[in-house]
């Protein structure tokens, strides 16, 4: 390696040094010592066109260690995606394209939102599939449209985290050769030695998860080895991990140890680790030999964009249906059908299996799978075929219980692009996967997240299998449509609305129990959360009661009897609390107008997010304890959730 691409390195040490000194706030440790690796794979490796950052066939890099975000921003500055030396400037103040961890679609070549340590390396497994899968399908001879590698730089604490286990596992079933790790394995955590908590053997770790293993004893100045590493590990047929052995924080004064690790490093270490490295320029100053360095890589670059563009057009002239669905993640949904009449009785899983049969027939790109769960959760594509390591074409994927590492799998499958991806397991076990739901909404991603047993209707399985507060937490998570359709009707209006929704995940809950298929829910408006299912004689009921899921039923049937009392009252149908909280207030008012105080919500689950709609004049007949085991309809009516019971608390207000 040449002095001026040393310098280039260095550069970006100090680069990353002077944002993380400015803000007083950063991970230095980190951001000098994987430099050198960031170097080689972004200059001497990778593909990316920073004119066009979300280019469908660019390599993807994710910095699963997020909080070495200062290096990233610093390499984003010199491959000339954006960022201003006053964007580097701001690094971790309020409103700045440089914010404290990446956010995808914040700053401009960030591919991955990551800080939560594990779901970088677990969403990149996710986006190597993708592009195995899409290759499968989209590629035609002479037209190598989807060919390109995922790149992600991990630290020792990535690799501590369960899910780290989860993806590798993940990974090496599916033979994801065009997966390549970069460890930054410096034997530091934050709070001291690797050796106080950790004692593995990582290479027989991954080569026990048929990974490929390689090793760079010098990682903090060989970058020629780590370069040679990446294109040996281009040529295997399994994904690679490829250990870098390196000093935190190399040349500063506390290298080495996890005094570097999560705090700016003083004026008086900068000065010593400027003299380690013989650095004269001023902070965020930088000679024109080290600028043309990094520009003399990214022409390089652009050459295989512009041939990949030539080739791109050439393909959408001869195949240009499949060059239109990889530019889109809108499902087709406009047709789906219902095979279900009023008084029919099923589950919503079983209607819900029924509408994605479908969409898989309209939508090449809709694919996915279950966490072991696959037939509970009815969410197997029939006719799709198995994606497996010899059979990538396949659209349904067995995760294996593997529930958090299926979740951010999705989400990398998703951001790759050109691909609808969903997951399923039970709705009590999505608490297993809740971070990959939180972060797939941090980042505007439409992820389907799908979850069946959705009530203590469970029955046998106990309380341990039955959900109580997940309905609750998930609707308090920002930018998540929340879906629990009443019966097969609400489920196939779902289904439209996922289809059409490209800005934010859904999780859809589903029943194991079968219901009857409703007269009033033809046609719903699940796209407005909220609706009145089942109105009063009178403009203005006497009162209102509002129920999701299951409950909907036992809440028409309760009207009913209340009818036959005298009492004119109103069935709300409220499938998405978020949806409904969107619309117009006008729609609201008139859905639940304010003169109405008489107000009951009926929901097997946690009580406490129907107060809003319900006031502290009317009441929520809920489930705030913990389930029991049963059969399921004794369960449930050991609750008291019959039309009976119902009429009862409605009377009581």
């Amino acid at each position: 390696m040449n002095n001026e691409e040393m310098q280039a390195v260095n550069a970006l040490r100090f680069l990353s040094t002077d944002m993380i000194q400015k803000a007083n706030s950063g991970h230095p440790g980190i951001a000098i010592d994987a430099a050198p690796m960031a170097y080689g794979l972004w200059e001497k490796v990778m593909n990316f066109n920073p004119d066009d950052p979300e280019w469908l066939n660019r390599d993807r890099f994710v910095l699963s260690a997020g909080h070495g975000s200062a290096l990233l921003y610093s390499l984003l500055y010199f491959n000339h995606f954006g960022l201003t030396v006053s964007d580097l400037k701001k690094f971790r103040q309020l409103g700045s394209k440089t914010p404290g961890h990446p956010e995808k679609g914040h700053t401009a070549g960030v591919d991955a939102t990551t800080g939560p340590l594990a779901q970088g390396l677990a969403m990149s497994v996710g986006m190597a599939m993708a592009e195995k899968h899409l290759a499968s399908i989209y590629n035609k001879p002479d037209f190598p449209i989807i060919d390109h590698y995922t790149y992600t730089i991990i630290g020792d604490g990535d690799l501590m985290e369960g899910l780290s286990e989860e993806a590798i596992n993940l990974a090496g079933d599916k033979g994801l050769s065009k997966l390549i790790v970069l460890y930054d394995s410096n034997n530091v955590s934050l709070d001291g030695p690797l050796s106080l908590s950790t004692n593995e053997n990582v290479k027989q770790r991954f080569e026990a998860a048929n990974w490929d293993y390689l090793k760079v004893e010098d990682g903090d100045t060989d970058v020629a080895a780590i370069v040679a590493a990446i294109h040996q590990a281009q040529q295997t047929d399994k994904p690679s991990l490829i250990e870098i052995k390196t000093t935190i924080g190399y040349g500063s004064p506390q290298a080495g140890t996890n005094k570097v690790h999560g705090s700016a490093l003083g004026k008086e270490n900068v000065l010593k680790m400027r003299q380690f490295f013989n650095w004269t320029s001023e902070p965020f100053e930088f000679t024109d030999d080290i600028y043309d360095c990094f520009d003399k890589a990214v022409a390089e670059k652009k050459n295989n964009y512009n041939e990949w563009v030539k080739n791109f057009k050439n393909y959408s002239l001869k195949y240009p249906k499949q060059a239109q669905e990889l530019k889109s993640d809108i499902l087709e949904v406009s047709d789906l059908k219902s095979p279900y009449k009023s008084g029919d009785k099923v589950s919503t899983r079983v209607a819900s299996q029924n509408f994605m049969q479908q969409v898989a027939e309209k939508n090449v790109k809709f694919w996915g799978g279950a966490a072991d769960l696959s037939s509970s959760n009815k969410t197997y594509l029939d006719n799709s075929g198995d994606f497996t390591k010899n059979n990538p074409e396949g659209r349904n994927v067995f995760f294996g219980v593997r529930e958090f590492g299926m979740g951010a799998a999705i989400n990398g499958m998703n951001l790759h692009g050109g691909n609808r991806a969903f997951c399923s397991t039970f709705l009590v076990f999505t608490d297993y996967l809740r971070a990959s739901i939180r972060l797939a909404a941090l980042m505007n991603l439409p992820s389907i997240f799908i979850s069946s047993h959705d009530s203590v209707a469970v029955g046998e399985d106990g309380p341990t299998h039955e959900p109580i507060e997940q309905l609750a937490s998930f609707r308090a998570m920002p930018n998540l449509n929340v879906i629990r359709p009443a019966d097969a009707n609400e489920t196939l209006s779902a289904w439209k609305v996922i289809g059409r929704t490209t800005n934010k995940p859904t999780l859809l809950v589903t029943s194991r129990q079968d219901l009857p298929v409703l007269n009033e829910t033809q046609n719903a408006p699940v796209e407005k959360g909220g609706y009145i299912v089942s109105d009063s004689l009178k403009t203005m009921p006497d009162g209102i009661i509002l129920a999701t899921g299951s409950e909907v039923s036992l809440a028409i049937e309760a009207k009913k009897i209340l009818s036959e009392k005298g009492q004119d009252v109103r069935i709300v149908s409220m499938p998405s609390m978020n949806l409904f909280d969107d619309q117009p207030r006008s729609y609201q008012e008139k859905v639940l107008p304010t003169e109405v105080t008489k107000r009951l919500a009926v929901e097997m689950g946690a009580s406490m997010c129907w107060y809003k709609y319900t006031g502290l004049k009317g009441q929520v007949m809920g489930i705030d304890t913990f389930g029991k085991s049963g059969k399921g309809p004794e369960v449930i009516k050991d609750f008291g959730f019959t039309p009976e019971n119902i009429v009862l608390k409605y009377e009581t207000l």
